[in-house]
């Protein structure tokens, strides 16, 4: 990865990176109808020790990021971490950004002894399996089911 981008873990000072990040995440992921949450609602999701954000800056801008949860788990002692976004501006992908932000989290769980990192992929998202694919990940077979409450 060149000098001139920097990965950065998200904290409460950093709302305003974060609400540029989901602008990209919706720029990214194509998405309509949506709208971003009031900041004292982010302050409070970068405050919180199990959630955590990753950001890719270049020159003051936010091309990429990634978003996850640590769960802890009742099988055994320890946590294991979902990823919920991960997205690089289209403009700076194919570049290994992406790789560099699994990387930079795969150490945060090193650090924390946390072994498994999991995430979600549409099999129809062949870029997203793709990427999954080529940066080690290993493809389990489920079907998720989605509940509303509305």
């Amino acid at each position: 990865m060149k000098n001139n981008f920097q990965i950065k873990r998200l904290e409460k000072q950093d709302v305003v990176l974060f609400q540029q990040l989901i602008l990209l995440f919706q720029e990214v992921f194509e998405m309509t109808k949506t709208s971003t949450p009031e900041e004292a609602y982010l302050i409070q999701l970068l405050t919180n020790p199990d959630f955590i954000v990753y950001a890719i800056i270049t020159e003051d801008e936010i091309v990429g990021g990634l978003t996850a949860y640590e769960l802890a788990s009742y099988y055994s002692k320890g946590s294991e971490i979902f990823i919920y976004d991960i997205a690089i501006k289209s403009t700076f992908q194919r570049k290994g950004l992406g790789k560099q932000l699994l990387l930079s989290l795969k150490e945060y769980g090193k650090q924390k002894g946390i072994n498994t990192i999991f995430v979600d992929a549409n099999e129809e998202d062949e870029h997203a399996v793709d990427f999954y694919h080529s940066t080690g990940g290993k493809a389990d077979k489920v079907i998720q089911f989605t509940y509303y409450t509305d």
